[in-house]
This record gives C-alpha cells, structure tokens and sequence, in this order.
C-alpha cells in the first residue's frame, strides 16, 4: 500500500543528475513519480535506477509540440497532480553560434523555459485539485549579476525583451545579434525565476511557488554540465573542474542536490507565495541551503508579466504552423 502522505510528483530532467538523484529520494520516500525522458531508451535506463510507483513518459522539450502532446495526455488520465517540478535544462558552454528547437526557437530558452512555461499553462488545473498543491522550478544563481557566477562573463539581462518580440529567429532575448552560450543560460535562468514571480500573481499566493539554485553541480564524468556544447574544449573543461571542484570546493555534489530538491518538494514549513532558495557556499566543500533575495530584475513584476505574455504569444504561434 502507499504511504498516506506519498504525494503524486511530475519531474522534468529526471534521468540524470540532481533530477535523478531527487527521483530517487522521492521514489524510496513512497511518492508516486511521473518523470519525462527524451526516448524509450532513456526511460528504460532511469527506470531500472528508481524504485516504487515511477511513471516515465516520453517526451522531448526541445519540440513544443511533444510538450503540447503530453500535456494533452496528462489532462486526459485526470490525475489531480500534487507536485510540479520543473528542473530540466541545457547549456551548451562557451558557444559563438545558437543551436535551435524544433520550431526554430534558441534552444536553451526553449527548453529551459519555453518548454516549462507550457506545462505550466495546460497543466495548472491538474495541480489546483491538489489538497496541497505546490511548484518548484530549479533557476540558478547565475540569474543575479552580483553573485560570484554571476560575474563571470556577459550578466544576465533581459532590457526590453526585443529579441523575444521579434519572434523565433533571435539570438539572445535582450535582442543583441552576438550569440554567447553562457549569456543564453543566465537568461534563461533569470526567466525562470520571473515565471515563478508570475505563477504567484496568477494564483493569488495561493500555493508555494518555490525557485531554488542547486549552486554548480558537476559529476566526475562530467558531460552533465558541457554535454550540449558541440564544439566543446575537454581540456579547458576538465581544467575548469578540477580547480572548481577538487582544488577551490566549492561545487555540489549531485546527490546533495538532489537530497536538497527533494527537501523542497516535501517540506511543509514552506509558506504559499513566492520563495527563492540558493544552496550557499560557507566554507570549501560546505553549503546550506537558505532563502536568498533575487537580483533586482527577477523581482520586477511588470517583467515577469510581460516575459509570460510574449513567449505565450511564441508558443501559440508556434504550434499554431
């Protein structure tokens, strides 16, 4: 039998770091999972790593329409949905030249945030029938230009959003032409963040909204964090983890990650509104999580309101043609 308090848990990115290794606190806390892999194959593999009631659907959030399909799905088994974990994401490092979606969106947008703002639109009724319903999507630290991340290279900046008005060809969404991979993920990252501020005014306050930063994650065999960079410096990549990891300290692992993403779905003393978390380093090699002010233009909410309403008007249009 289940535990009464197993709750019904839908996580993106749950086949491979902090994803999985929430999937498996959860699974073995009694939570019945629905996880969504790219492929048969990937499922299969995540499946056999997972105990308990795990449900693996396919679906890739590089293609709005797989996202619109299994939305559909969803909302046709009526399941009432307890639990909404958006953690899935890319970043292809150091790239000049963007890589696109299948509807010829910027990929990091369109699955970090596109893909996510989707599922939150067609799947809120599933969520609302919940007794206690909450939202956890997974931002990072390097949205807030003042964070030590944060710094290094192009900040995150979204200015008037012209590259989002200008519709699927952009490069970057504040409208600049020069392409840069690490800009392209702060951006996104910040937009998760705005889409949780926006979530909270749509529902009233009326659930926990919560945005965290795991803080930087890095597996020894490290394709995780580079692995969409198809023009990738292994040297450069491996010298960059080793000082980060193994000589500074101040990376996370993925399972204290996914212990800590896990400790947001369950924790009850998490108020509804609006949170934003960072799992702060204090020492080499010790973090703790803790709430944490956003940088100044995630708290802006007439932005986040306007983010919502473009890549809405982006994703009807795509999947529209």
């Amino acid at each position: 039998m289940a535990d009464p308090a197993s709750r019904h848990v839908l996580l993106t990115g749950a086949s491979s770091g902090v994803g999985l290794e929430a999937a498996k606190v959860l699974s073995a806390q009694g939570h019945a999972l629905t996880i969504l892999c790219r492929n048969q194959a990937t499922a299969d593999q995540t499946l056999a790593l997972l105990s308990g009631s795990v449900r693996a659907l396919i679906c890739d959030l590089a293609d709005l329409n797989a996202v619109a399909e299994l939305c559909s799905q969803l909302l046709a088994d009526d399941t009432a949905l307890d639990v909404l974990v958006l953690n899935a994401g890319l970043q292809y490092a150091g790239a000049s030249d963007p890589q696109l979606s299948a509807q010829g969106i910027e990929l990091t947008f369109a699955v970090n945030q596109l893909a996510h703002q989707l599922m939150a639109m067609r799947l809120l009724p599933l969520l609302q029938r919940s007794a206690s319903p909450r939202l956890v999507i997974t931002a990072s630290e390097v949205h807030n230009p003042t964070s030590g991340a944060g710094k290094v290279g192009r900040p995150a900046g979204l200015e008037d959003l012209e590259g989002l008005r200008s519709g699927p060809g952009f490069a970057l969404l504040d409208g600049s032409r020069r392409f840069d991979g690490n800009k392209a993920y702060k951006d996104s990252k910040l937009c998760n963040v705005l889409m949780a501020r926006e979530l909270v005014r749509q529902l009233d306050a009326a659930i926990p909204v919560i945005a965290w930063s795991p803080g930087l994650v890095i597996t020894r065999s490290s394709g995780g964090f580079f692995r969409y960079n198809k023009r990738s410096n292994p040297l450069g990549m491996g010298v960059f983890a080793f000082v980060a990891r193994d000589l500074l300290r101040i990376t996370e692992s993925p399972e204290n990650a996914g212990r800590l993403l896990a400790q947001l779905v369950n924790d009850p003393a998490i108020a509804p509104g609006f949170s934003y978390f960072t799992n702060k380093v204090v020492r080499p090699g010790a973090h703790r999580l803790e709430p944490t002010d956003t940088s100044a233009e995630a708290a802006d909410l007439q932005k986040a309101e306007q983010l919502w309403r473009l890549s809405e008007q982006l994703i009807e249009t795509s999947l529209s043609t």
